[in-house]
C-alpha cells in the first residue's frame, strides 16, 4: 500500500543526506530538519501538510508547556503522520 511506505529513523536526530528534501538540510534549523526527515518518510503527503504538521506540533507542546525538542516534536508529527496517511480513502468515491 504506497500511502503507508515510510522510512523510519529509529530515532535518531541525524538529517538523511539523501532524499527530495537533503539540499534543504544546510544551515536549517530544528524544525525544518524535522519536516525535511518527517517528508523522506511521508513521500505521499505533500511538504506543506508535513511542514503544517511539524510547526503545530511545536505550538501545541510549547502551549502545554512540555520541554519541546526535536525527537519530541518529530515522534509526534510522525504519529500524526501516520494516521493521516492511515485515513486516507483506499479508492475514489464513484461519480
Amino acid at each position: 500500500m504506497p500511502a503507508l511506505a515510510t522510512r523510519f529513523t529509529w530515532g535518531t536526530t541525524e538529517p538523511r543526506v539523501s532524499g527530495p528534501h537533503a539540499a534543504q538540510s544546510g544551515a536549517a534549523g530544528p524544525r525544518e530538519l524535522v519536516s525535511a526527515r518527517l517528508s523522506d518518510e511521508f513521500l505521499t503527503v505533500p511538504i506543506e501538510i508535513v511542514e503544517r504538521c511539524v510547526e503545530d506540533v511545536w505550538a501545541c507542546a510549547a502551549h502545554l508547556g512540555v520541554d519541546v525538542t526535536a525527537p519530541v516534536v518529530e515522534r509526534i508529527a510522525r504519529e500524526h503522520l501516520l494516521a493521516l496517511v492511515s485515513s486516507a480513502p483506499l479508492v475514489s468515491p464513484p461519480g
